[in-house]
């Protein structure tokens, strides 16, 4: 079922606020206008990020995947990974300084992206590991910025398709140096781990993203845009999850994903 025009401008004006100057707390949006399902979820995303767009994020320039692991949907409340934008102006490479007190409540995660060579078209699918596979012109460590921009998102009860077309708590990325001859690396064998100054907090393996393989996360997106009649168009960079749990951060941290084979993403606050 397709939202009023009317309603998605407000609930995205509702959403937008989340990422103003200054930036204000999400609550639940109000139930004439809040999303019924994952479809009317990813309307309203589109309407929001044409708002963010105009007012200074940029283009969108790829996606990332969220909820990508059991443990992570049954406490969410959802049944499968969800998608968001990320914007140009929030891309970093090598290593990103971000403004803290730009943030509502910031956090982290050590995660495997992509980058494609060739789209991925819808009309091409479905698709699967071996279809999507040369498309992937590079594989880089990253670092997802995300912003708890909710108000008390873990003591109320779990609000993901407000999450989900917020684009899901993304606020940035960092991303590592392109490894281009990523294909003689065992993917779901890559080891990953997250240090926030110096110590480590975090540790997780390539395969504990859907499925056991984290082209598979790649696979989920494509097969998703298709059905909405969409191509993941060249150089689209994706960001396929995290192997490590959502840390939160304190001003002054400085943080590193490396991820073995892939090389390191940092981010400071």
């Amino acid at each position: 079922m397709s939202q009023s025009q009317e309603s998605l401008t407000k609930a995205a004006a509702i959403l937008s606020r989340g990422r103003g100057n200054p930036a204000v707390a999400i609550g639940h949006v109000q139930s004439e206008f809040a999303p019924a399902d994952v479809d009317e979820a990813m309307q309203l995303q589109d309407a929001l990020n044409e708002i963010l767009t105009r007012d200074g994020l940029g283009q969108v320039v790829g996606t990332k995947i969220g909820c990508t692991t059991k443990v992570m949907q049954e406490f969410l409340g959802m049944s499968h990974p969800c998608s968001g934008a990320i914007f140009d102006s929030t891309v970093h490479s090598g290593e990103g300084h971000f403004d803290f007190d730009s943030f509502l409540h910031v956090g982290v995660e050590c995660e495997i992206a992509v980058q494609l060579g060739s789209p991925i078209e819808a009309a091409n699918g479905p698709h699967t590991v071996e279809t999507v596979a040369p498309m992937v012109k590079s594989v880089h460590a990253a670092i997802e910025i995300v912003d708890d921009r909710y108000v008390d998102f873990v003591a109320r009860e779990p609000d993901w398709r407000t999450w989900v077309a917020d684009n899901f708590f993304g606020a940035g990325i960092v991303v590592g140096e392109p490894v281009t001859d990523w294909q003689s690396l065992a993917l779901p064998d890559i080891r990953g781990r997250m240090r926030i100054n110096d110590d480590e907090v975090g540790t997780g393996y390539g395969r504990d993203i859907i499925n056991g393989h984290p082209l598979e996360a790649l696979v989920w997106l494509a097969n998703e845009q298709s059905v909405r009649g969409r191509d993941l168009p060249a150089d689209w960079i994706v960001m396929l999850g995290s192997v490590v749990q959502t840390k939160w951060v304190s001003k002054g941290d400085a943080v590193v994903a490396e991820l073995d084979g892939l090389g390191t993403a940092k981010a400071v606050f």
